[in-house]
């Protein structure tokens, strides 16, 4: 598990991209690491079980529809009643 650190290692943009191996393994050991860009906080990069403790667990597709969504009971979705288009087979 990646160390508790109280402050962010900075990184500018063009420093970034030329260690990125050593941003990454910062990030795993150390803690967060914020790149900067024109002076300017933009990305943080951080370690992976960080990063799914702060996101929380996401239901997936099938969790979420068998949750029951709690959609309104009039609501209706509309439908094309156009009949389809027709396809030669050539038969």
């Amino acid at each position: 598990m990646a160390a508790i650190q109280t402050e962010a290692t900075r990184w500018q943009l063009h420093e970034a991209k030329q260690h990125f191996s050593e941003v990454v393994r910062k990030a795993h050991d150390e803690g967060p690491q914020v790149v900067t860009k024109h002076g300017k906080d933009v990305v943080a990069i951080l370690d992976m079980e960080e990063y799914r403790r702060l996101r929380g667990r996401q239901p997936d597709f099938k969790e979420f529809l068998l949750s029951e969504p709690d959609w309104p009971d009039d609501l209706e979705f509309a439908r094309d009643k156009s009949l389809p288009r027709e396809v030669d087979l050539g038969w």
